[in-house]
């Protein structure tokens, strides 16, 4: 399954979660079997070209993900966890929130 995650720069062991609006990359995370497979940054969620991503991971609930939820991508909310291998941790438990309408 693809994961977005936008953050403040493009080293994994390093980058943090960011509000979208002060995203310096967007980190996309292949994560398969309970692992992560791979992680790509790109500078724009819109260079992915379309390609169906399954969840994104977004810093705070006030932030815009309507659009999100119209495309069919899960959105789902850090608690405390800052950076990507926190967040994917959480995320194998299911300790992120979920946005709901």
């Amino acid at each position: 399954m693809l994961i977005w995650i936008p953050v403040d720069g493009s080293e994994v062991e390093n980058a943090k979660i960011v509000p979208q609006l002060e995203a310096k990359k967007w980190a996309l995370i292949d994560f398969d079997e309970g692992r992560i497979k791979s992680t790509v940054f790109y500078n724009s969620i819109d260079e992915l070209g379309g390609e169906w991503v399954d969840f994104i991971i977004l810093a705070n609930k006030f932030e815009n993900y309507i659009d999100y939820m119209n495309e069919g991508i899960m959105v789902l909310v850090v608690r405390e966890e800052e950076s990507i291998g926190d967040i994917i941790e959480a995320f194998k438990f299911k300790e992120l929130d979920e946005i709901g309408l």
